[in-house]
Parts: C-alpha cells; sequence; structure tokens
C-alpha cells in the first residue's frame, strides 16, 4: 500500500512522480513524459521508466537548483530516509550526499549542517525515525528521543555566480556529464565549502573551482596511467615540438597533424576503457568550457557583475591551458590583460575552433542585418528553449534581432533564440523590439546596467516610438518609452477605478528606474499657489456679516475650476447671486417712519420671490460637486427670507407672519432647497448605501428629507431602497415626500418598466384602481406625480396598455381635490405619453393611428373625423368609472387637453421628419384662425413642430422668420404704418401671435443646440433677448431696424417678461456648463433689475436662477446631451408656463423642473501632468464628423474643456509644442456619454495624463512661452562658466552661479538624474581644478539632453567620455591605471549603431540619438591615441609572431592592456588564427600586394592591422 505520494524532478528537468511503499521500505520513482497536442501538455507514465530506492520516508525538498523552473514548478530533489536511518538527498536517481545530525544539537541551534559519511563527530544516541512537513529546504527531523528538529538542509550557493556556474553546467552538459559533475561538487568531502552551513560567497566560489579542477586533475591522472607506446613518447617529446614550429611550411594546419596524431594514439592503445575514460573527461571539461563561456559572455553584458567577470576569466584561462584551446586563452587575456603574466601563451592551436564573442555578434548584427552567415554562430545554451542562467545575453540577442530584421518562426526568432513578445500591434522593427522588451519583462533600470554603446541601439527603438506608439500597447510598454501618460490611460482602462491606485504602482514600478518613478515638482507652479490663496480667502462679500456660514457652494473651488476660469471671479459672483442663506439687503433712509415699514414689508415680500428660487439655480450650479464618501448626516442649508438695513448697522427685518403665511411660502422652496443640496452629492463608489438613506430619514416627514430622496433618485441612487422601506414612506401620507419619492423611483429605475415599482405608481391614479378598490381621496398634485413618473418609468418602451390609459388621462377630468390644477394633470399626462413612445411614433403599432386621433382631437384640430367613434373607443376602457371627459355636451375642454396633446404628440414623433402629424399641427394662418388658437397654445405647436422636424432647425434668422405666418408678419410690419387699416383687437392678437411664435422657436432653438456652445445659436438668441428687452424699457441705444418695434403697446408687460425669460433660458441651455461671460452680464442685468422695477415674479425669478445655474451647470463640468431622452427631460423643465409663486402648482407641477438633471452628461475633460499630478492647461485639437449643416470640422480647445457630444465626435488629439502628443481616436455613436468609471470611457471619467516635455514649462508657469527658450538661458550658463574659468580666484560668486544650472534644470523637468547630475557635474566651483572641460562638456551635454528630452542619455555620454579620458591617461602616464577593458567593445558598438544609424539599416526620423559627430570625434581619438603609444608596435610584432603578450613587470600589463586595446579596436583575430592564415597564404607566392586577400580572410579585421599584419608577417 503507498503511504505518500509526491512529485519530484529527474535530473535532466523531466517530473517524476514518487511512491513510498512503508512496508516493503521502497521508493519507487516514475519518470513521466510530456506529450504536447493541440497546444495541452499530456502525461504519460512509461513503466521502462522506473527506479526503486530503498527508504522508509522521503520528502520533496528545493535544494540544488533553488532559482530554476520546470514549467509552473520549482526544480525539487528527493530526501530520502534510508532504512540504516541515514538522509541521502537524491537528484532524481542520482544520489548526491548524505547529511548527518550535528554532534552537539543544543535547544537554541535548530539548524541542520551537510555532513558526510567520513564524519564521526554524530551524536550515537540520537537516531532519525522520520520526516515531516517539508518547506521548501526546511524539513522536520524527528528523532528516537521524541523530540522534532527543524533542519535548514544546505542550498545552493549564495553566490551568484557559483549559482550560475551550476544552472550553466546542468543547462549545457548533457546529463551523463552533469551526474558526474554534481558527485564531484556535492558528494565529495574536499569540498568543504559545501559542508559548512556559514561558509561564504568567495568560498563557494573557491569550492566550484576546486570541483572543475579535480575533473582537470582526473583526466591528467587518466592519461599519466596510460601505458604510452614508442611513437606516442616520439609525439610528446620536446624535439618533434619544435620541429612542428620550425618546419611548418608544410601546408598541414597543426590542428589536422594533431588530430591523425590522436587518431593513431587511439589505435595504438592497449587499454580501451582508459582511453574512452580520458575522452570522457576531455569531453567533459570541453562542454564545460562552452557553457561557462556562454555564462562569460552573458557577464560582459551586465555593468554590475565586472568582478564575477574576472573571477570567471581566471577559473576559464585554467580550463583553456589544460585544454589547449589557445584562442579561448587569447580571447580572456584580451579582456584582462593582467591575466598574461599568468598564463603562458603560445602559438599552436590544439583545436581550430574560435570563441563567441558577444560584442562581434551585436556589432555584425547591426552591420549585416541579422540573416547573415556571421550571425548563426550563437552557442547552444542560449538558443535553449527554458535557458534561465544565459537569459541575459538571451533577451539581448533578441531584442537586436528583432531590430535587424529577424522574422518570428513560432516561439522563435530566426536568429535561432526564442523571445517572449508582449501583446500589441507593432508595424516596424522598432516597435516589434519594444514589445519583446515588454514580454521579456526588461525595463529601464536593465537598460541602464548594459554597457552604454550595447543600449543604444536599444534607447533608439524606445525613442523612435515615444512620439506616436500604437495604442493597443500595454501600460508597461508606454512607461519604458516614457510615456507614463498613456500607461497611466492604459492602466484605467484595463482595472476597475478602485483598483487603479495600487495596480499603476505594481505596473509601473516593475518597468520604471527607481529613480524615475512619480515625484513631486521641485518648482511648485502657480496652480497650487492660487489654489492655497483662494483657501484664505473665504467666501466674503460685503453685504455678508458671517463670512463662514454655510450657503452649500463650499466645494464649488477646486483646482480644476481654479484652472478653468483663471484669476476672474465669475465663480465667487455665481455664488454671490444664488446664495439664499443669508439675509438680503434694503435700501432705506436711515431714521425710517411708520410708511417706511410698510415698505420694508413690500420689498421684503418682492426679494423673497426671488430668494425662494435660487434653489432652483443653485442645485444646477453644485451639481454633483461634492465627491465624498457618505458617512455624515446630510446638511442643507437655510433659507433666510429675512433682511438687513445696511443704513442702520446691518439690523434683521423678519416678514410679518400676521400679513403673509410665510410656512406657506417656504414648504416648496424648502423641498427646492433639499434637491439642490442633495444634487451636490457624487459618491466615488458610485452609489449611496440604504443604511445612509434611512439614517437620513426624520422622524415627522418633512419637505427636506423628500428633496433629498428627489435628488438621489435623479442621480439614480434610490434602487438601493427595499419595497417595505418604500411602503413606509407612503404609510406617512406626507405630500412633498411621496412626490419626491414616486419621482425619484421612476427615475432611478428609468425605462426599466420594473413591475414593483408600477404598482407603487398605479396606486396613487385612481382611473387605475379596480371597480372593487375602495375609493381614495388622493390629491391631484399626487396623481399628476404619479402620472410622470409612469412615464419616466416606461420611458421609450411605447407599453401598448400605458398608452392608452395615458391618452384616456389627458382627457380625464381629475377626480382630485383640486379642479384648478386639472391642466397640470393633463399636461403631466401628455409629457408621461411623449415619454412611453419616445421618439417610437412612426412604428406601426396597430393602435398608433386612433391614438394620434384622438390627440389631435383633444388639441381642437379642425381634421377631426367622426367625433361619436373617437368618444365610443374612448369609453371602452372606462372600466365603468363615473368620472366623465371633459365636455361640454361633445365638445372637449381644448384649454386643459390641448397642451398635454401637443407636448404628447412633440415627444412621440421626436427627431421623426414626419410630414402628416406637422401638417396637421398647423400654425394659424388667418385671423380667424388666430381667434380661436390660444397664443400661448401657439408656442407649443411651434416647438412641437420643430421638434418632430429635428433636421430642419437652423439658427439664423431666416429659420425663425419662416416659423412666423405671412399674415403675421404683414400684420407686425404695419404696426407703426398709419395707412394700414388695423383695429386694436387685431393688432393685439397679431402680436400677441408674433411673440409667441418667435419665444417657441428660440425655445427650439434652445433644445436643438442643448449644451454645443454653437456660436450661431448663442448670437441670435443674444439677439432676441436684447431684442425683448428693449421692447420691454428702451435699454440699448443701437436702433436695429431688422425687428418690428412697439410691441409693448400692443401685448402686456408679462407675456413679453415671460418670452425673455423663456429665450434667456434656452440661451443659457446652448451655453450650459460654459460660463459664458456675455450671457452671464445679462442673467446678472435681468436678475438685478427684475427686483428694482417691481417685477419680481416667481416665476421669472426661477427662470433667472436656472439660466445662471444652467450657464454653470455642475461649477462649469457639466453640460446637456441632445439624445431623445434628454430632449424630453429638457422640455420638461423648459414647459414655457412659469409659475406665478412658490405655491403655484396648477399648470405644471414645479417638483418637474428638476428633470433637468437627467439631461446632463459629464463631458468636462481635464489634463493632468503625469510627473506632478497637477491638472495643467494643454491644447486639444478636437475633430468632429461631418453632419447636415458642416462638413468635417477640426477646432482648438484649452483644457480644462467640455468635449462634443459622443454622437458627433471623431478624434481627440493632445498637440502643440509642450506636450507629447497623443491622439485618441472615437467612432461616433448615438449614445450616451461614459458614466464616472466605465473601462471602457476613453477620457477616464474626465482625465487625460499628459507628459510634459523637457525643456518646456507649463503654460501656467509660462503662459506666452518666453521662458521655454532654453538655449538662451543655457548659453548664459556657458557664459558664466568661460568668465569663471579666467579667474579662479574669484570664488565668492561660485556658489550662485551653481545655483543658476541647478534651478534652470529644474524649472524645465522634475526628472530627479538630471537635477543631481546638473549639481553634482556642472557645479562651477570646480573651475578652481583642472576639470574645466569635463565641465564644460557637462553643461553641453545636459543642453543636448534637455533640448531633445533624452535624459537618460547622460549616462551614455559620460561612459563614452570617459572611455577615452581612461585611454588617454593610460597611453600618456607611466604608471600602470586599471582601465575597463569592456568598453572599448562598448564603443565600437555605439560607432556600428551610428554607421547603422547613417546608411539607414535602422530606421530613424530625427537621426541618431547620440551626436554623430561627438561618436566620429572619438573614433579619430581612439586612432590618434593608439597611433601615439610607444612599444606597441614592438609588442604587436611579438603578438603576431609567437602569440606572446608583454611579460615585464607592471609595465607589461601596462603594454598589454594598449595591445590589448589595439587589437579589440581594430578587431585583429587570435594570433595563432592569424598564423594558419599567414601560412596558407605563404606558399601561394602572390606578386602583388596579399592585402586584399588578407582581408578577405579576415573580413572583421580593420584595414590599419591587416596593413600591420602584411608588414610583419608577410613582408619580412
Amino acid at each position: 500500500m503507498v503511504t505518500l505520494v509526491f512529485l519530484a524532478t529527474d535530473d535532466d528537468s523531466a517530473p517524476i512522480i514518487c511512491f513510498l511503499f512503508l512496508e516493503q521500505k521502497k521508493l519507487l520513482s516514475l519518470r513521466l513524459q510530456t506529450v504536447e497536442i493541440n497546444n495541452e501538455i499530456l502525461y504519460d507514465v512509461k513503466p521502462d521508466m522506473s527506479w526503486s530506492i530503498p527508504a522508509i520516508a522521503a520528502a520533496p525538498v528545493i535544494v540544488t537548483r533553488p532559482s530554476v523552473k520546470v514549467g509552473l514548478l520549482p526544480y525539487t530533489d528527493i530526501i530520502v530516509l534510508a532504512p540504516e536511518s541515514i538522509l541521502i538527498l537524491y537528484s532524481g536517481k542520482q544520489c548526491l550526499c548524505r547529511y548527518l545530525l550535528p554532534s552537539c544539537l543544543g535547544i537554541g541551534n535548530p539548524s541542520c549542517n551537510l555532513g558526510f559519511s567520513k564524519a564521526t563527530s554524530i551524536s550515537h544516541d540520537l537516531k532519525i525515525v522520520g520526516l515531516a512537513d517539508a518547506v521548501e529546504a526546511r524539513i522536520n527531523v524527528k528523532v528516537n528521543n521524541r523530540m522534532i528538529f527543524r533542519c535548514a538542509l544546505h542550498r545552493s550557493p549564495s553566490s551568484s555566480l557559483a549559482n550560475d556556474s551550476i544552472t550553466a553546467m546542468a543547462e549545457g552538459l548533457s546529463p551523463s556529464f552533469y551526474n558526474h559533475f554534481l558527485v564531484l561538487l556535492w558528494g565529495d568531502g574536499e569540498s568543504s565549502c559545501l559542508s559548512e552551513a556559514n561558509s561564504t560567497v568567495d568560498s563557494e566560489w573557491n569550492s566550484f573551482c576546486d570541483a572543475i579542477m579535480q575533473m582537470c586533475k582526473k583526466s591528467s591522472v587518466v592519461s599519466q596511467e596510460t601505458p604510452e607506446s614508442s611513437w606516442e613518447f616520439l609525439l610528446n617529446s620536446k624535439f618533434h615540438k619544435n620541429y612542428c614550429k620550425t618546419n611548418s611550411m608544410i601546408g598541414l594546419s597543426s590542428g589536422v597533424a594533431l588530430d591523425r596524431t590522436g587518431l593513431d594514439s587511439m589505435r595504438s592503445n592497449i587499454d580501451g576503457t582508459k582511453s574512452s575514460e580520458k575522452s570522457f573527461h576531455f569531453d567533459l571539461l570541453m562542454e564545460s568550457l562552452d557553457s561557462l563561456h556562454a555564462v562569460y559572455e552573458s557577464l560582459k553584458m551586465d555593468n554590475l557583475r565586472r568582478r564575477d567577470l574576472e573571477l570567471l576569466a581566471i577559473l576559464l584561462c585554467n580550463i583553456a591551458k589544460f585544454l589547449g584551446e589557445e584562442c579561448y586563452l587569447d580571447h580572456y587575456v584580451r579582456d584582462f590583460p593582467a591575466l598574461c603574466k599568468t598564463v603562458k601563451m603560445g602559438i599552436n592551436c590544439l583545436s581550430s575552433k574560435a570563441p563567441f564573442n558577444l560584442f562581434r555578434w551585436l556589432e555584425n548584427c547591426l552591420q549585416h542585418g541579422c540573416t547573415s552567415d556571421k550571425t548563426n554562430n550563437l552557442p547552444l545554451v542560449v538558443c535553449k528553449d527554458g535557458s534561465s542562467v544565459v537569459s541575459w545575453a538571451r533577451k539581448i540577442v533578441s531584442f537586436y534581432s528583432l531590430l535587424c530584421g529577424a522574422k518570428i518562426i513560432g516561439n522563435k526568432l530566426s536568429s535561432g533564440v526564442s523571445c517572449n513578445i508582449a501583446s500589441g500591434s507593432s508595424c516596424s522593427n522598432e516597435e516589434l523590439t519594444v514589445l519583446a522588451m515588454v514580454g521579456e519583462k526588461f525595463g529601464l533600470k536593465e537598460l541602464d546596467s548594459l554597457p552604454s554603446g550595447v543600449s543604444l541601439p536599444l534607447r533608439h527603438a524606445l525613442d523612435k516610438c515615444r512620439e506616436s506608439p500604437p495604442a493597443d500597447w500595454p501600460a508597461a510598454a508606454y512607461v519604458l518609452i516614457g510615456r507614463e501618460d498613456l500607461a497611466l490611460s492604459c492602466l484605467a482602462r484595463s482595472c476597475k477605478f478602485k483598483e487603479l491606485e495600487t495596480q499603476t504602482n505594481m505596473n509601473l514600478v516593475s518597468m520604471s528606474t527607481p529613480y524615475m518613478l512619480h515625484l513631486h515638482p521641485v518648482t511648485i507652479p502657480s496652480t497650487i499657489s492660487d489654489t492655497v490663496g483662494l483657501e484664505s480667502t473665504k467666501f466674503e462679500d460685503t453685504d455678508s456679516i458671517d463670512g463662514s456660514m454655510a450657503d452649500g457652494m463650499e466645494n464649488i473651488f477646486s483646482s480644476c475650476t481654479q484652472l478653468r476660469y483663471g484669476r476672474d471671479l465669475r465663480l465667487n459672483e455665481v455664488r454671490r447671486l444664488l446664495c439664499s442663506a443669508r439675509p438680503v439687503a434694503i435700501q432705506t433712509s436711515a431714521n425710517p417712519s411708520a410708511s417706511d415699514q410698510d415698505l420694508q414689508q413690500a420689498q421684503l415680500w418682492q426679494l423673497a420671490q426671488r430668494t425662494t428660487a435660487l434653489p432652483l439655480g443653485r442645485g444646477a450650479f453644485t451639481l454633483a460637486t461634492i465627491y465624498t464618501l457618505l458617512t455624515e448626516a446630510f446638511t442643507v442649508p437655510k433659507l433666510v427670507l429675512a433682511g438687513r438695513l445696511p443704513a442702520q448697522q446691518n439690523a434683521t427685518v423678519n416678514l410679518d407672519p400676521s400679513i403673509r403665511n410665510i410656512q406657506e411660502l417656504k414648504s416648496w422652496p424648502e423641498f427646492h432647497n433639499a434637491v439642490a443640496a442633495g444634487l451636490r452629492l457624487a459618491p466615488l463608489q458610485g452609489k449611496v448605501s440604504r443604511t445612509w438613506i434611512i439614517y437620513n430619514r426624520p422622524e415627522e416627514p418633512n419637505a427636506v428629507h423628500a428633496g433629498l430622496l428627489l435628488a438621489l433618485g435623479l442621480h439614480g441612487f434610490l434602487r438601493v431602497l427595499t419595497i417595505t422601506d418604500t411602503y413606509q414612506y407612503f404609510s406617512q401620507e406626507h405630500e412633498a415626500t411621496t412626490v419626491g419619492l414616486m419621482l425619484g423611483l421612476a427615475a432611478s429605475y428609468r425605462g426599466t418598466m420594473q413591475p414593483s415599482i408600477s404598482k407603487c405608481l398605479y396606486v396613487h391614479i385612481p382611473y387605475r384602481h379596480p371597480s372593487s378598490f375602495p375609493e381614495l381621496e388622493l390629491p391631484t398634485l399626487l396623481q399628476t406625480a404619479a402620472l410622470m413618473s409612469v412615464g419616466l418609468l416606461f420611458e421609450g418602451s411605447a407599453h401598448p396598455q400605458t398608452m392608452q390609459t395615458l391618452v384616456g388621462e389627458i382627457g380625464r377630468r381629475s377626480g382630485g381635490d383640486n379642479v384648478l390644477e386639472r391642466e397640470g394633470y393633463a399636461v403631466s399626462a401628455g409629457f408621461s405619453l411623449g415619454l412611453v413612445a419616445l421618439g417610437r411614433g412612426e412604428e406601426a403599432l396597430g393602435f398608433m393611428d386612433t391614438l394620434v386621433d384622438r390627440l389631435f382631437h383633444y388639441i381642437g384640430g379642425k381634421e377631426i373625423c367622426n367625433e361619436r367613434s373617437l368618444l365610443l373607443a374612448a369609453s371602452v376602457d372606462e372600466h365603468n368609472r363615473v368620472t366623465g371627459q371633459m365636455m361640454d355636451g361633445t365638445t372637449v375642454n381644448v384649454d386643459v387637453t390641448a397642451p398635454g396633446a401637443m407636448i404628447a404628440l412633440a415627444l412621440m414623433f421626436l427627431k421623426s421628419e414626419s410630414e402628416v402629424i406637422v401638417s396637421r399641427l398647423t400654425i394659424p394662418q388667418t385671423h380667424f384662425d388666430l381667434q380661436y388658437v390660444r397664443p400661448d397654445f401657439i408656442m407649443l405647436r411651434v416647438i412641437a413642430r420643430n421638434l418632430i422636424m429635428w433636421g430642419r432647425i437652423h439658427p439664423s434668422k431666416d429659420w425663425i422668420q419662416s416659423q412666423i405666418p405671412e399674415i403675421i408678419k404683414n400684420g407686425v410690419k404695419g404696426l407703426r404704418d398709419d395707412t394700414m387699416d388695423i383695429d386694436e383687437m387685431d393688432a393685439e392678437t397679431i402680436v400677441q401671435a408674433y411673440v409667441n411664435i418667435v419665444a417657441g422657436a428660440c425655445i427650439s432653438l434652445g433644445l436643438r443646440f442643448a449644451g454645443t456652445k454653437d456660436a450661431n445659436a448663442q448670437e441670435l438668441l443674444y439677439e432676441y433677448a436684447a431684442y425683448f428687452l428693449n421692447e420691454i424699457k428702451p435699454v440699448s441705444t443701437t436702433n436695429r431696424s431688422t425687428f418690428p418695434k412697439g410691441l409693448s403697446q400692443y401685448v402686456d408687460r408679462g407675456t413679453l417678461e415671460i418670452c425673455l425669460h423663456l429665450i434667456v433660458l434656452s440661451l443659457s441651455v446652448v451655453m450650459a456648463g460654459s460660463g459664458h461671460l456675455q450671457t452671464f452680464r445679462l442673467l446678472r442685468f435681468l436678475r438685478n433689475r427684475s427686483s428694482v422695477d417691481g417685477h419680481a415674479n416667481y416665476g421669472i425669478q426661477m427662470a433667472v436662477s436656472l439660466a445662471i445655474g444652467f450657464l454653470f451647470l455642475g461649477g462649469g463640468t457639466r453640460t446637456f446631451s441632445t439624445s431623445n431622452s434628454s430632449i424630453a427631460a429638457l422640455l420638461i423643465t423648459l414647459y414655457p408656463r412659469l409659475p406665478t409663486g412658490p405655491n403655484d402648482n396648477r399648470c405644471h407641477l414645479q417638483a418637474f423642473r428638476h428633470l433637468y438633471v437627467l439631461a446632463t452628461e459629464a463631458r468636462w475633460l481635464q489634463t493632468v501632468d503625469v510627473d506632478t499630478g497637477l491638472p495643467v492647461y494643454a491644447p486639444l485639437e478636437v475633430t468632429i464628423k461631418e453632419t447636415e449643416h458642416y462638413s468635417e470640422t477640426s477646432f482648438c480647445e484649452i483644457t480644462p474643456c467640455i468635449l462634443p457630444e459622443r454622437s458627433i465626435l471623431k478624434t481627440v488629439r493632445v498637440c502643440g509644442p509642450r506636450y507629447w502628443p497623443q491622439v485618441i481616436e472615437l467612432v461616433p455613436e448615438n449614445k450616451p456619454w461614459w458614466s464616472f468609471g466605465d473601462r471602457n470611457d476613453p477620457f477616464h471619467s474626465g482625465i487625460l495624463h499628459v507628459k510634459r516635455k523637457v525643456g518646456a514649462c507649463s503654460y501656467v508657469d509660462d503662459p506666452i512661452g518666453c521662458q521655454s527658450l532654453l538655449s538662451r538661458a543655457m548659453h548664459k550658463v556657458f557664459g558664466l562658466t568661460s568668465l569663471r574659468a579666467g579667474c579662479t580666484g574669484n570664488n565668492s560668486n561660485n556658489g550662485s552661479a551653481a545655483v543658476t544650472v541647478d534651478q534652470l534644470v529644474s524649472t524645465f523637468s522634475s526628472d530627479p538624474s538630471l537635477i543631481a547630475f546638473a549639481q553634482l557635474c556642472c557645479d562651477l566651483s570646480w573651475n578652481s581644478r583642472s576639470d574645466v572641460d569635463f565641465q564644460e562638456f557637462c553643461l553641453q551635454v545636459l543642453f543636448e539632453c534637455i533640448s531633445k528630452d533624452r535624459p537618460a542619455l547622460l549616462q551614455v555620454y559620460l561612459s563614452l567620455y570617459t572611455t577615452i579620458g581612461s585611454l588617454a591617461e593610460q597611453v600618456s602616464n607611466s604608471n600602470l591605471l586599471v582601465g575597463d577593458l569592456l568598453s572599448v567593445s562598448s564603443l565600437k558598438l555605439a560607432l556600428s549603431y551610428n554607421e547603422a544609424v547613417m546608411t539607414g539599416r535602422l530606421a530613424t526620423s530625427r537621426g541618431s540619438i547620440v551626436q554623430s559627430v561627438f561618436l566620429g570625434s572619438l573614433r579619430k581619438r581612439v586612432e590618434e591615441l593608439l597611433n601615439s603609444a610607444e612599444q606597441l608596435k614592438t609588442d604587436l610584432h611579438n603578438y603576431l609572431n609567437s602569440g606572446s603578450w608583454p611579460n615585464d613587470g607592471s609595465f607589461g600589463v601596462k603594454s598589454s592592456t594598449i595591445l590589448s586595446w589595439y587589437l579589440q579596436w581594430f578587431g585583429v583575430p587570435a594570433a595563432p588564427k592569424v598564423k594558419t592564415m599567414v601560412d596558407k597564404i605563404k606558399p601561394m607566392n602572390i606578386s602583388l600586394s596579399p592585402v586584399p586577400l588578407l582581408c578577405l580572410l579576415l573580413p572583421g579585421t580593420h584595414i590599419n592591422a591587416v596593413e600591420e599584419i602584411n608588414q610583419f608577417l608577410l613582408s619580412t
């Protein structure tokens, strides 16, 4: 029976499954074979691939290779407790070592060291009896005295170099070789490092080197034991070696000759087993050399591992020396010339194998492309799938391959390496390279640790993609190319709003350099200082006594609104105009008399009309401006109707309750005040909790909570209420609460036809009660609200039964208490019917024709066919109820039913362009018709006709004139003409019709261009508003002959006032959210004027208040939509019957005036600087699609701004020279704007991140762009530098000058690396030293990097500069200097990159990212220095002749270093190679120069070096 099953890993990384049989005391291991079918990995068990180990306990542990993964699982070894109670570690079937318990097991020392069988210091009384709870390399060891020890098995080395080398052996050696190596490494007692728990990194590396050298020793021991034949003795003699040297004229190369001798020795060898053992060790060492060489080349690509590189070079030299690989030896000595002292070099190479050189490979890739023969010699370890140890080199090879045009074949590239490429589109090699860097998690930190020359082509790829990367890249790709703005936008798309913060930080950290993460700006932009200043100047006013009072508008000021309105005080003025929370100033004489008190009361009454209307506008102004967590009680600002007397030390005067009923005056205004307070809320979670609503419910129902319910419903938050909550509210029988709740629920469930809500609403419509239902006395007000709520709930559904009901309600006499409110009831039914069939009148529903005929019957149209049948149809649904139609005999009371029916038709056929309906909705054309139709109904007919013929509305005077029938045009023209014989009655009728038609046309314009800020519509409406204003009371002296004059003689002032204010309201709907100054001045004038003139009608004040609110909708962050649903909501708000007082609900329920909220959209866009996190100005180019009025148009906006509607918006592009461009492409759709937190919102809830280019200031700090002329400022700094250089004695000003550079840089960039560089390398106090040249260079580089926005190139420039500096010192200085020899290869690669850019092999739009002139000067300087080096020619001659390096003490190392520079710079192959080539040419006896032939044979070698070879070896 199996007692334990677990997974482990075989020595060649194959998975094995282990079964422990306790009774048989054995562990059976089965090797799993993996088969991949249709991208699914299937496991197959082969019985012949199994083995068993004696064991009484076993566990999987991670010891030998902890960093290696096999698929998704770690590389797992097996710890086995053998029957003899000894612990043994296995890797697959390979036994590695024994573990022993330490002799001194104290209580405080619970760690188990690694021991070997030879060790005798074991405590004999303790015996291991079991194993448990293995986690990674820790395990519980149970001993026979019932104690359990937690033991840490000594893991693989902590030295990264030793670890890499062991992993390389595992990945590069064949399994049999690796097993042999593992036993040497783990199983031998001499490798003391692995048997000590507290070993150091150095001892671990030494231990690894020992294991390798043991292989060499074993190989040499085997070869010594082999009995040599006489022939072999001769071949190994010194004489033979000298003979080969002197007589190398024979055409055979030395390698071939040696192969021959090796073959002979094999044949002549007697003992075959000894020979095979020798070749086994030889092959093992050769494979080890190749594997470790791959690690060596990979380490060259990491600046931070130079010490490891040197240690590895020493080991590789020893292996190569033992194997006789002269070319390998030469390769390592070139990188570390100091090794030439310890290594004796020769020219007789035992093999012709050349070591792989990664620098040379990358150079060839740039010069000849990825497909050339020169790039096919990659080591197997680099090409191997899943290789982890040389993944660094593999990544760089894959990036270069892609950059130079490699093709992708499966999951590999045509160059032979595998590469992970992130998802995203790419249309160039550079874009593909960037995606590969992201796929391989190769970030900016990794890029910085590459040698500068190696990083250049990759930086080139990033730079090329930076301007306009594809839109579908992952966020990490954008961070990599330095576009954090796009990265944040991408992250906001890919995750929900709540997760954005954590997600952002995680993703961006992984790709960006630590010092490039979002830091606070060095300079404080003026936006912050302005906002701070704003806080201190709380809303103070000359009128206010206590500036700290809460007026409901405290939260309107933010950094965005501050940026939007700059330093003008528009918002403060709006706040002053809409404030209803403080007493109003009354102007009186200083010595009041008794008559003055009456006057004060009269004035107070007039002002109270205005104050009670203000909350409607304030609700629009503060709409969704408080983004808070709803954890506090709901507060409503006071509604103060008192006045104060500035002439009498601000004494307060209250309304006299004996004269007026103040409570009655305040009931509905209190409701509006609470709605305004509730509309401010915009919770970040996007919903309000039910608990919070219940928490705010008062003991006794009041208007305040009723208003809150309506406000929450309009925001869509009432879905959280349960049916029981709704019932409790209704059972309170509070009129305002019921109205607010019904409308709020209907708005929250708009268009859903939710059955439970519809039942609640139908309870309040008595006609819908079944006959068995008891009679309910319901106020008309509630029935009116219920009808509208039904319309909202069934919006757009065209539900037949509901429509039948509603059309009956239009013509039904209200059964409620207030017969005067029956027009309001009919209008509400009309709106409701229009909402249910919104824009769907044309759809062929069976009953639609009858329904339309009935509506025309209610309007009083002349074309009524068979009235009797209509009445019959109407009475079918009566359910035998007694309430009858509004009729006198058989005539419908048109005065009551017409408005509702017209509204219903307008909304049913909205935008349908139905000629049939419009032809029946006629505007009176004769004097008789004018007498027949009420003037205010003419206005409704005009509105209805225009809403149906939506496409024909045009913002021009001609269009408005076309609305007016000829008879009215002629009649108005003839008003001033005395010859015209018009009686007083006709003139009044004509003028009444004229003003109503014009007002109706203006309202139609307002609805058609709602929220569009259309300039033509604005000018036209403003002109008509000014015209009506002049007709009421001449204000402007400009004489406009186009409009008829003298209307006020024929029409009452009240009608003109209403028409004027409806036009003004329409104007503010067009300019909604824009804060348009000219419109605002007009509104302010109207507000002040009305109170002075004594025409402070409540309805007119309400219109002005709403207009101001609309103009600054949501503090200027919101606007109106023109979707069907929005137009309906706006029409309900703008319904052209204004109330006469605060409690007037006769013609239109006042609560309906808040339904504009359903038409609002947050199309607000602000740009935020991604580096500073502050809102900034940025120019946008907005493109809108072609419509019937205009062709496709682009226009410029400055953020923060409001965007056009989604139905016409095509592209939004960040333009201008100061910010990196980005384009948001959209498909115009007839859909509402994206809701807050919507994943698909391309504007991320109104925030667009932008990235400022280095070298430019923000528009806040530098509005006109004079500071961004960086070059001028830099030249001043250069001037300072050269001045200081002349007078080093004057150090007093150095500090201030240094601050200049530092401050200057911080003005243009918040990149800390640039600022630190300016502080450290451009410090003018350096002039006293001999580093003026360096400082001048630093200043120029700083200017170059800032002006071209490439701060990352600072380190590249410095690296290249210091490379040349160290070479110059090496050549000129007699002392030995330790130089970085790899920097020459890096510099050569930089030059190859420059050449690739110049010849067009690397695509570029802006040239090389490093100045070509600079790189050219470096090349010239290197060659000058090498030519000036003494002793170099001699050393080169010796090297080419005998392969020997200079070897006379420290001077020899210096000479070796310079020789190494030369060999690497000019690409001279190893001496044995050169010797072989020369030997090939010599016998040919070429009469002409052999240089061309040498160039062919040595393709990578520079012509200068070829000539030297010719001179030294062929000419002598």
